[in-house]
């Protein structure tokens, strides 16, 4: 791969593009555009280098779009790749990393879940997200966390399989409440044996893998057979097996018959925005949807922006073997081959007009255009609250981010801190951040003193990450949950890394800590409130609201991770069998840290040195 740049001051549009002409020949490459202060503001990719910048050349013929960001460009770079493909892949890698304003950007690109049986002897079925890094058989992927969640809870109503780490259950002594409300076999303390386990593990895949009818079919036979077996308890047990299978494919909806695997991806486009609805068909199940609003602009043609969708989505993801498109896409040759290097086996792109497979784009196309309404009729009243904001506080312009910071303890113990981001679409989910309170000398309660770390850890952050302040990174306004202790502290923060410039205002209970009855403090100011009923103060209740939702669910989140957390194992060389030896033998983890020398010694497995170790670890801390 070879890279030509030229950074010379030259003058902005065709005459600086005509100037490249004589740099490049007939290679396959990347070309980015830049403007006077070298951001980038086109990426591109060509099959030949030197008849794709000529065409920029011209001084005619083109869109409005193109002809902007050709005056705007003041140099360009180049990279040269060995084959088209190659160049794509790169292409959009590059779009996502840079986010250039001329480009159709995919906003929105978190991973998906998946539901993994692990490879165990008894294995455990989970949701797991991001790198398939731990081995067993994945299955998905699913559209939201909420979707995977369901077909889990119904799944082990019908295969009983455990939920639980490899740790809790190479510990436990007795069954838990799983077992007790009928959602495991208890396989951990031996209640099933290791061939029936076996069994409906094999069951479940099966399962997952689009057999479903094969399952119920086999189930329906046994809950007969126990039934003249006189066997009730066991015929309810299977009825109820069924039932939860029933209802994981009733809550799926759309199911096709002919459509094994697919990926359903169908775009509309209205008032110069953009709806993506993306269906996933696995194993002839339907395992949810998603939608996506890419940045586009109002002369981007459907091709265009499918195109830019298919490459930016699939650069993390493995496509599925067919993809059912609303739209074509003019080098679909060359998005064929890029997906089907990446999967490693064939990748279909089809845009159908007949059949099962056309009624699923159409589907998802309706789903699309629902969407997009809904998106507009919320952007629009999200653009009036923020200019009602602005006019409240007494800003220059509407704030296109609005960071809100909150903070959760109890008795200063699990502290966190939390930062929830708005703008205009809304929540910014995708921009909320959590800050473990990591403050030694903090008093215990010091709320002055967490919100200053978090503000300190986050300007600090943003001066490294973005000190040109142009990644869209830097807030418009921040709300600070409290008065104007809270505020003062801030202040101090901010003004210690040199940032006066941007609003803050601190949100009070007010009068009885009452709805409605906030006050606002600003700095060197009188507090101030709003009337009762106005839009924005509503606004500012639910932001808070969301700000104080997410503190408190990731304090939580620390809070139960910490009581599950077991002492013994910070001690090295007390694996899982050394473990369960020695809680078995005193019953706790409490139990053990209180034990002598003589007493460590006692347990199967555990030497004179490793007791010595043990009885360090809790007699050396006091």
């Amino acid at each position: 791969m070879t890279e030509v740049d030229s950074t010379q001051p030259q003058p902005k549009g065709h005459e600086v593009i005509q100037s490249y002409l004589r740099l490049l020949d007939s290679s396959p490459g990347v070309y980015r555009m830049l403007d006077e202060q070298s951001r980038v503001l086109y990426v591109g990719k060509a099959r030949n280098l030197r008849a794709r910048v000529s065409n920029y050349a011209r001084p005619t013929g083109h869109s409005r779009r193109i002809e902007r960001m050709i005056s705007e460009t003041a140099s360009m770079m180049f990279l040269t790749t060995r084959t088209e493909t190659e160049a794509l892949l790169l292409e959009q890698n590059l779009i996502k990393q840079l986010k250039p304003k001329f480009n159709v950007l995919l906003r929105d690109d978190k991973s998906f879940p998946n539901i993994l049986v692990t490879d165990h002897d008894f294995p455990m079925i989970t949701k797991h997200r991001g790198a398939k890094k731990d081995k067993g058989s994945y299955y998905g992927p699913f559209a939201s966390a909420g979707a995977v969640n369901r077909v889990l809870n119904q799944l082990q109503k019908a295969f009983l399989l455990r939920n639980c780490s490899d740790s809790q259950f190479e510990t436990r002594t007795r069954p838990c409440l799983q077992y007790q409300i009928k959602r495991c076999t208890a396989p951990c303390v031996g209640k099933i044996t290791p061939q029936d386990y076996a069994r409906s593990v094999a069951d479940a895949k099966r399962y997952l893998s689009g057999k479903s009818t094969e399952i119920q079919a086999k189930l329906k036979d046994q809950m007969v057979e126990a039934s003249e077996a006189m066997e009730f308890e066991r015929a309810a047990a299977l009825r109820d097996r069924i039932r939860a299978l029933t209802q994981v494919q009733t809550a799926q909806g759309i199911n096709p018959q002919t459509t094994a695997e697919a990926d359903v991806i169908a775009l509309h486009m209205e008032s110069g925005q953009a709806c993506v609805q993306v269906f996933f068909i696995r194993a002839n199940q339907n395992w949810g949807n998603r939608d996506f609003y890419p940045r586009v602009a109002e002369d981007v043609g459907a091709p265009e922006v499918m195109e830019a969708f298919l490459g930016q989505f699939y650069d993390q993801k493995d496509p599925a073997r067919l993809l059912l498109l609303s739209h074509g896409i003019e080098d679909e040759d060359l998005m064929v081959q890029a997906l089907s290097d990446k999967l490693g086996r064939k990748v279909e792109i089809n845009v159908p007009q007949r059949g099962e497979k056309a009624e699923l784009v159409d589907g998802a196309l309706r789903n699309a255009k629902e969407s997009l309404a809904r998106k507009m009729s919320e952007s629009a009243t999200q653009a009036k609250l923020l200019r009602g904001v602005a006019e409240a506080f007494g800003l220059d312009n509407p704030p296109q981010r609005i960071e809100v910071y909150d903070n959760s303890h109890i008795q200063g113990t699990n502290a966190v801190g939390a930062m929830i981001v708005a703008g205009p679409e809304g929540f910014m989910k995708n921009q909320y951040r959590k800050y473990n309170i990591q403050g030694d000398d903090l008093t215990p309660g010091d709320d002055f003193g967490m919100m200053k770390e978090v503000l300190n850890r986050r300007f600090k952050r943003l001066l490294k990450e973005d000190p040109d302040r142009d990644k869209g990174l830097w807030p418009d306004l921040l709300l600070i949950d409290g008065g104007a202790g809270q505020v003062s502290a801030v202040a101090e923060i901010m003004r210690e890394h040199g940032v006066t410039d941007v609003p803050m205002i601190g949100v009070a209970k007010g009068v009885d800590r009452d709805h409605g009855k906030e006050e606002f403090h600003r700095l060197g100011e009188r507090p101030f409130a709003l009337r009762r009923g106005d839009p924005v103060l509503y606004f500012v209740q639910r932001l808070r609201d969301e700000a104080h939702r997410f503190a408190i669910g990731t304090h939580r989140a620390k809070r139960a991770k910490s009581q599950m957390a077991n002492p013994l194992d910070e001690i090295s060389g007390v694996g899982a069998s050394r473990k369960r030896a020695l809680l078995a033998h005193f019953g706790s983890a409490k139990a053990v840290s209180r034990a002598n020398l003589s007493d460590l010694t006692a347990v199967e497995g555990v030497s004179e040195a490793l007791a010595e170790r043990i009885y360090a670890h809790f007699h050396e801390k006091g």
